[in-house]
């Protein structure tokens, strides 16, 4: 049987509008949609708030309440209450991340465009240039921005909204590989192990991307990781 939520939806979505101006789906105001769906207004309400807090509702001072694509605020605050009330774990979290981020590897390495490959190589150079300038915040988000770009290349909503939760629960994390590799021996850091990744993408090889990722993310040192 379909959740309430889901048959408040589908009904919404018969009674809703397209505004021309921005595309989104507009809803009729209260009253009608008490009477249409035979609710009382405080019923709806505490429907309509759960879908705002969802991210799938907006509200538009002076334009009206509109069905919108949700944020990622959503899947971020689950995933750190669970982790906060121990139902999710340190370690299903980092085992996740590192399941996903092969994933998508693999994916593009069967989809990369040329000119997307030298966007992901452009990004490592930086990365790779950054941390040897010891510009460590740089590295950082050089380093984010290339596993933001591979999600660009797979170009699959669902596994980008598992992503954005699980950095946001393991961002201090993130950052202490980081530093890690920061601190680690000129010879022994990792960074340079994306460009394994990019070759294997632009041979069009997705075991070689796979294997590469699972590399970056277990080191090359006892100890050393990189974001």
């Amino acid at each position: 049987m379909p959740d309430p939520l889901e048959l408040l939806v589908a009904r919404l979505i018969e009674l809703a509008t397209i505004d021309e101006t921005i595309g989104m789906r507009r809803l009729p105001p209260e009253r009608e949609l008490c009477d249409a769906l035979g609710m009382s207004r405080g019923t709806l309400r505490e429907q309509l708030a759960v879908l705002e807090r969802l991210g799938f509702l907006t509200r538009t001072q002076g334009r009206g309440t509109y069905l919108s694509n949700p944020s990622y605020d959503f899947v971020r605050t689950f995933f750190a209450i669970a982790r906060e009330l121990g139902h999710l774990t340190d370690d299903e979290f980092s085992e996740s991340r590192v399941l996903l981020e092969e994933a998508l590897a693999e994916a593009a390495a069967r989809r990369a465009t040329p000119d997307e490959v030298a966007e992901l190589r452009a990004v490592v150079d930086r990365m790779v240039a950054s941390q040897a300038a010891g510009d460590s915040h740089d590295a950082q988000e050089a380093d984010v921005a290339f596993h933001r770009r591979l999600q660009t290349v797979v170009d699959n909503s669902v596994l980008q909204f598992l992503h954005e939760g699980l950095s946001h629960v393991l961002r201090d994390d993130i950052a202490a590989r980081r530093l890690a590799v920061a601190e680690a021996p000129e010879d022994v850091r990792t960074d340079s192990i994306h460009y394994e990744i990019v070759d294997a993408i632009a041979a069009g090889d997705p075991a070689g991307a796979r294997s590469a990722m699972r590399r970056h993310f277990g080191g090359r040192a006892p100890g050393v990781r990189s974001a």
